[in-house]
């Protein structure tokens, strides 16, 4: 589906955008601003998310539609037909960041001056769907943005320019997302410029120094106590705010918004609450304790732990992460297809 406009371009370089979440959002709305000719936006489709399953727009598409751009939504850009759009608006350039599909080489070669993609990293390391969570997680002090010349590899492509980011001990992965994006948005309009006027200089990509920043799974933020606490409060910022680091209470998931590692250890095993104060709790890991100070239990909204901990009585001793209750059905349900197993063999016996 195409969606058309009438607006009337201003003459600087023309471009077919391609792009799906709100970090490629901000990088065409940069283009937009700077003047460019935006002649069409390429997303994906429109999905059904929430409690209601709405039909919700991609924030790229949200943005296009609110410049007045011709928006194009194929299924799979793979398919030759998927060329067709793009050939018909004669683009200068393609500009592509976290569009979400793998192009095809009739694509990447259709603009006289390249398929330039805009990721979240200091390539050649963290290639990949999820480099900003990554970062955090691994305990990166830096980060960063890289334009690169697109090639049929996975963020494989010859490096144009970078923008260099720290981050911070207080960096989620939405704060990160965001100075990334600023980032982005400048670094895009310099790349541009510079293949404009043919003074961009590529650098090829050294293989031996990448890694893969594979995608999230909600999985992943399943906290494992018997890890040290310095690597547990990473992954809670790495997946704040999605998908989110947890555990489980009673029967419930918990999950934990922020947390700071306090040094030390006690006798509680991994996962076991080792005290409540007035305004938070500290859970024994594999290392040093996890002083929680916001959370959100199933069911209830986001809070700092002292507003949690006047509605939720935390003894010292409880375990996080398995559920007692939990455990005993499944051991009561074990008994009684042990007993049921007993009595059919017993019945063949007789027989």
């Amino acid at each position: 589906m195409i969606v058309r406009s009438r607006k009337k371009w201003r003459n600087k370089m023309k471009v077919v955008f391609m792009g799906t979440p709100d970090f490629a959002a901000g990088i065409l709305e940069s283009i937009i601003n700077a003047g460019h000719q935006v002649v069409l936006a390429v997303t994906q489709c429109d999905k059904r998310k929430g409690r209601g399953q709405e039909m919700m727009f991609p924030p790229v598409k949200q943005m296009a539609l609110a410049h007045d751009i011709p928006v194009y939504q194929p299924v799979k850009i793979r398919e030759p037909e998927c060329l067709e759009p793009l050939k018909a608006v004669f683009p200068d350039i393609i500009i592509v960041a976290a569009y979400g599909q793998i192009l095809p080489e009739s694509i990447l070669k259709l603009a006289p001056l390249g398929c330039v993609n805009v990721h979240a990293s200091l390539l050649p390391k963290y290639r990949g769907a999820a480099p900003i969570q990554w970062s955090i997680i691994d305990g990166e002090k830096q980060t960063g943005v890289t334009t690169m010349m697109m090639d049929i590899g996975l963020d494989t492509g010859d490096m144009i320019e970078k923008a260099v980011v720290d981050i911070t001990e207080d960096d989620t992965a939405g704060s990160l997302h965001d100075k990334l994006m600023e980032a982005g948005c400048s670094l895009i309009l310099s790349t541009m410029e510079k293949l404009e006027n043919h003074t961009a200089v590529l650098t090829p990509q050294n293989d031996s120094e990448s890694c893969y920043a594979k995608m999230l799974k909600k999985e992943l933020g399943n906290i494992d106590f018997n890890r040290p606490a310095e690597e547990i409060e990473r992954l809670i910022r790495g997946l704040n705010p999605w998908p989110s680091a947890y555990t489980r209470y009673h029967g419930k998931t918990l999950k934990i918004w922020k947390a700071r590692v306090k040094e030390g250890n006690t006798s509680c095993k991994p996962g076991e609450i080792t005290e409540v104060a007035k305004d938070t709790f500290c859970i024994q890991t594999g290392k040093h304790l996890l002083e929680v100070e916001e959370l959100q239990l199933e069911g209830k909204k986001r809070m700092e732990t002292k507003a949690f901990l006047s509605g939720v009585k935390l003894k010292a001793g409880e375990k996080l992460g398995t559920d007692s209750q939990d455990l005993s059905r499944s051991e009561e349900h074990t008994s009684e297809l042990q007993s049921h197993l007993n009595l059919v063999c017993r019945l063949l016996l007789e027989k």
